[in-house]
């Protein structure tokens, strides 16, 4: 095996891990106050180390190859273990102060936040979060989060997305509801089956259709818009519902519905406004939570 390691440039890796995230060579050159034909440099540069293309053009803009995923991951790290070295050799965790807006979906403030919001104020005792609990999304171009959790890769340009881990969802629903249906219980078994839903329209049948579901507005008898007064009901044996999978499995009223059916994985994704490139404080707490949502 070939044991020579590559000269591995931080400066090329964080002109690529700023190009990712900002979308573009322009904007991350402005990010990094250098000129665009030095930073295309430094990232072709780092292409031609690892013998790898990193980024292609779709559409107009630039988007990751699959070595530049995987390079991101790795390169991400490596960030935040510059940052938190930094900080605690300066003492500038202790320093940074102030108020740090997160927005997510109720399901993740409630069962996904509050330990991370914990090791966060620990690690940085000055910072004060407030956390906007809703399903739908803040408008971070209107300031309404500083930062945001998010099942989807926003458009904007004028923001900042690092994509962490993905979450996994199941339908539960209580024992004592299951235990009516015949087994073994499949998607045909319980055809007729109450389900919960988040509102009125059909949107949440077309999404289980994909499954093989097929089901009928008289398969919801129940319609609740929030995320945990619906797992309240599931619990209680209403219906079935869909939960986080670290929450249902853990819960002992509850089982997965379908055991048969695989996890139903949700895109997370951390999204911020460009001024984290010049609030240390936003840097900090965002950084913070893509390693822990990671």
């Amino acid at each position: 095996m070939d044991r020579r390691s590559i000269n591995f440039d931080w400066n090329r890796a964080r002109a690529f891990l700023v190009t990712a995230e900002e979308g573009s060579l322009s904007a991350a050159a402005r990010a990094l106050a250098m000129t665009q034909p030095t930073l295309s440099r430094q990232v072709a540069a780092l292409e031609q180390e690892l013998g790898v293309s990193l980024f292609e053009r779709v559409g107009g803009r630039l988007s990751l190859t699959t070595s530049g995923v995987e390079l991101l991951t790795h390169v991400q790290a490596m960030g935040q273990a510059a940052n938190n070295l930094s900080l605690s050799a300066s003492g500038r965790a202790e320093a940074i102060e102030g108020d740090v807006c997160i927005s997510a979906s109720e399901a993740v403030a409630a069962f996904v936040l509050p330990s991370i919001v914990e090791k966060l104020r620990l690690h940085a005792p000055g910072v004060r979060v407030e956390i906007i609990a809703s399903n739908d999304s803040s408008d971070l171009l209107r300031r309404e989060a500083d930062i945001a959790i998010r099942a989807y890769q926003p458009t904007e340009l004028e923001l900042i997305a690092r994509r962490v881990a993905d979450i996994d969802v199941h339908l539960y629903a209580a024992k004592s509801y299951l235990a009516k249906w015949p087994q073994p219980r499949t998607i045909q078994s319980l055809a007729d089956a109450k389900f919960l839903a988040f509102d009125k329209n059909d949107e949440l049948i077309n999404e289980l259709a994909k499954l093989g579901f097929s089901l009928k507005q008289s398969n919801f008898p129940a319609v609740v818009s929030n995320h945990l007064v619906q797992w309240e009901l599931v619990k209680q044996g209403v219906g079935i519902g869909f939960m986080l999978e670290q929450v249902g499995d853990s819960e002992p009223l509850v089982e997965r519905a379908f055991p048969s059916l695989a996890a139903i994985p949700t895109q997370s994704w951390l999204v911020v406004h460009r001024e984290l490139n010049t609030s240390r404080r936003l840097r900090m707490v965002y950084d913070f939570l893509a390693e822990q949502l990671s």
